[in-house]
């Protein structure tokens, strides 16, 4: 199985990654996880991977493409943690996984596959890779590589990391060993917790442990990410 998470929206870049592996793995299940990681926000990814990668088959393949970077001289990295497969640029997209795995290897890319553009290597470097582990070609090197690690992010994000369909935002903390009688802090604003949306009045805000394990701010029939100053990359207190 290949999962895609990128920020590239809509429009032909998700098409052409999966035009990749129609060709390369006929048949194989292409699944887009995400297609609308915040742009450009590495480190956002970084705290939601974890909690969505967690449900897929054992070696199933990731691509994931958050890279501002792309055309320096930034690495590609294969990474095989836990039982699956990553695949992405070597920029931080991966520290958290990498740090709350058991076991992980690691193996920069070679850019074997012909014509690279500097602007799409999720095309042209990622996704041929991917579709090459797919296919049982393992990385050759017994030797793995070390990646960039980012020792100084905390465990815990306290930010706004994505904001879903429906407006509701997620946050870049475990919600397991959080007490419910904490109260966010954001912008002026409390917001306490609340098991789900039935449990409070339709336009109130509350927060609540989301069904990937996250805390996530959310309003019942409304749009969290509609109150004062609640949005991607906002900073909070639990309190």
């Amino acid at each position: 199985m290949i999962v895609l998470a990128t920020d590239f929206g809509t429009g032909p870049y998700t098409a052409q990654l999966q035009s990749i592996f129609a060709q390369y793995l006929p048949g194989t299940p292409v699944i887009t996880l995400f297609d609308d990681l915040p742009r450009w926000d590495i480190k956002s990814s970084a705290y939601l991977l974890p909690a969505y990668t967690g449900g897929f088959p054992a070696e199933s393949v990731f691509v994931v493409v958050v890279d501002p970077g792309v055309g320096s001289d930034r690495h590609g990295i294969v990474a095989q943690i836990d039982g699956h497969w990553f695949v992405g640029p070597d920029n931080g997209v991966f520290e958290i996984l990498i740090r709350r795995s058991q076991l992980t290897r690691c193996w920069f890319l070679d850019d074997k596959h012909g014509h690279i553009s500097a602007s799409f290597h999720g095309r042209d470097v990622f996704a041929p890779a991917a579709a090459d582990i797919a296919l049982g070609h393992l990385p050759g090197d017994d030797t793995s590589v070390e990646p960039t690690r980012y020792g100084d992010w905390p465990e815990e994000l306290y930010q706004c990391v994505y904001v879903d369909h429906f407006g509701n935002v997620l946050t870049g903390v475990r919600a397991n060993g959080v007490s419910h009688q904490s109260t966010i802090v954001i912008k002026d604003q409390s917001i306490p917790y609340a098991r789900t949306f039935s449990d409070v009045a339709i336009g109130e805000s509350f927060w609540y442990e989301n069904s990937n394990g996250l805390i996530e701010i959310a309003v019942n029939q409304g749009k969290a990410n509609e109150l004062p100053g609640v949005n991607i990359g906002s900073h909070f207190d639990l309190l």
